[in-house]
């Protein structure tokens, strides 16, 4: 079997999985843009993290199911606004910048729409275009991580907290223990919505130390 006969064979089994997916379902049956929103809804309900008046910058915003959530917990008062690589369709109430979180013009960006104003709760959905080379998907998903920390120690208000996903595997520990270096306590969350295959978890950290 050919490398492209793998990849097609591959691409179809991820597809039917999808489509059966009953994360899938609901979100298509309730109006949510992707099956990410229940990660987001298990942690805020576990943890109650939203809350009326919170200035939230949500990072990897697009499609938009986890900004279409959290719009609604924080009002009325709420400010929240939307970063990502890749257009978002349009959501009242959701601020929304498109550019590479990398690049420090984006990030400018970003901090001149605050004008000032600190954030409450960063939440960031970031991943990488995954290549399939491990340890270089890896390191890239751990950069994005190490820059929302990076983003919190500027502009996160003191006491305030962050919901960031991140990958098992190398330097995995190293992230926890800088993050926890920052806040007062951090949490492991794996959301019944994340595959069972997937690598992926989400760091809960509270109470950003001055």
């Amino acid at each position: 079997m050919t490398i492209k006969s793998k990849r097609h064979k591959k691409s179809k089994v991820w597809m039917n999985d999808h489509v059966r997916d009953p994360y899938v379902q609901r979100a298509q049956a309730e109006g949510w843009r992707s099956r990410a929103v229940f990660k987001l809804i298990e942690i805020d309900e576990k943890d109650h993290l939203l809350k009326p008046g919170m200035t939230v910058v949500d990072l990897g915003s697009t499609p938009g199911s986890w900004s279409q959530y959290a719009v609604r917990r924080i009002q009325p008062g709420g400010r929240l606004i939307g970063l990502d690589l890749l257009p978002m369709v349009g959501i009242a109430g959701v601020e929304f910048i498109q550019g590479d979180f990398r690049e420090d013009s984006v990030l400018e960006a970003l901090l001149a729409s605050l004008a000032g104003r600190t954030v409450d709760l960063v939440l960031s959905d970031m991943a990488p275009n995954m290549t399939g080379i491990a340890v270089s998907d890896q390191a890239r998903g751990m950069h994005l991580a190490e820059l929302t920390l990076d983003f919190c120690d500027r502009q996160l208000k003191v006491g305030g907290n962050l919901v960031v996903k991140v990958f098992q595997g190398s330097g995995y520990a190293e992230l926890h223990k800088a993050v926890a270096a920052v806040f007062d306590s951090v949490t492991v969350r794996k959301p019944s919505a994340s595959r069972d295959r997937s690598a992926e978890v989400y760091l809960l950290a509270r109470g950003k130390r001055g």
